[in-house]
């Protein structure tokens, strides 16, 4: 008899490390883990199609009514190209969830389906992670033409409903996505309308962590006081969270301290909205209007990636 309680002790102990460890990075969550798939997902189109809303521009921050509130929301954007698969950046998700940190992340279709496991794991976390929109392949809105965004945008939609269509507990089912972030913070006019029209509101940032240069681990904290004097209240962070850069994690462990020390609170995107007036422009940046034009050039055709053959 002892030796089956010991047994048993043993599997609970087991199941409960395995359980814990869940949301430990592996191998899997790694850049270029899984073969890249360009297909588009199972089904094209939503089932769910939301009701349009109104064209408030590109929103960069929220003018909050309550002055002596200082709510900021923290996004993520996990994306991918046509072209190849990107990571998971799971250390910065487990810290963020194991802290009761509130967040934004917005997903490319394509990045949902290539990390299906994990999208259904931060699915269950509906009162901390709120799922968002980021074009299938990343395309660029400001140049892609009408048939070419709707796509970008409802295979994404679509893709959405697949993994949740998916999930064992049904319990704790997500909203479908109502907030849309512009790849490579791009857009025309005529892109904007066509979003507001498919339901979603656009949002960017004001303060910018950019993915071209690696942060430094020596210097996490240093990086961390820069982005923190940049932050106001009502104030929308933009990282990303496909492990590009590196040295995320430790950014927003050093960030959130400081933050936190400040008297900040975190809350999704959505909820932000709710608490002020958002700010807003016509055409999107990184920091300053017109600093990210160059990338129409880049990254392939409409910004996926691909090649159109001649």
């Amino acid at each position: 008899m002892r030796k089956y309680f010991l047994i048993l002790i043993l599997i609970l102990i087991s199941s409960s490390k395995a359980f814990s460890d869940d949301w430990q990075l592996d191998k899997y969550d790694l850049k270029r883990a899984f073969k890249n798939n360009f297909n588009p997902p199972a089904k094209l189109r939503p089932d769910l199609n939301l009701e349009p809303v109104e064209d408030l521009g590109v929103i960069r921050r929220v003018n909050l009514r309550d002055k002596n509130l200082k709510a900021v929301a923290l996004t993520f954007d996990m994306c991918e190209l046509d072209t190849n698969t990107s990571g998971c950046d799971m250390d910065t998700l487990k810290f963020l969830r194991d802290n009761n940190i509130k967040a934004t992340l917005f997903m490319g279709g394509k990045w949902m389906r290539t990390h299906e496991r994990r999208v259904k794991q931060i699915m269950l976390e509906h009162k901390l992670f709120e799922i968002a929109n980021h074009n299938w392949s990343h395309g660029n809105c400001a140049i892609m033409p009408r048939d070419k965004l709707e796509d970008q945008i409802l295979w994404t939609q679509a893709q959405f409903e697949l993994t949740q269509a998916s999930l064992n507990n049904k319990n704790h089912l997500q909203q479908i996505p109502v907030l849309f972030r512009l790849p490579y913070g791009r857009n025309s006019e005529s892109a904007l309308k066509i979003i507001a029209g498919l339901g979603l509101k656009v949002i960017q940032w004001d303060v910018a962590i950019g993915e071209a240069n690696n942060l430094d681990l020596k210097n996490a904290r240093r990086n961390a006081q820069q982005v923190s004097r940049a932050t106001r209240p009502g104030s929308i962070l933009l990282f990303h969270a496909n492990l590009v850069p590196k040295g995320t994690a430790n950014l927003i462990k050093e960030l959130i301290k400081i933050l936190k020390s400040q008297g900040y609170e975190f809350v999704t995107v959505s909820e932000l909205l709710q608490l002020g007036e958002p700010e807003c422009v016509r055409i999107g940046y990184f920091n300053r209007p017109g600093d990210n034009v160059y990338l129409d050039k880049k990254f392939g055709t409409y910004g996926t990636g691909l090649k159109i053959k001649k």
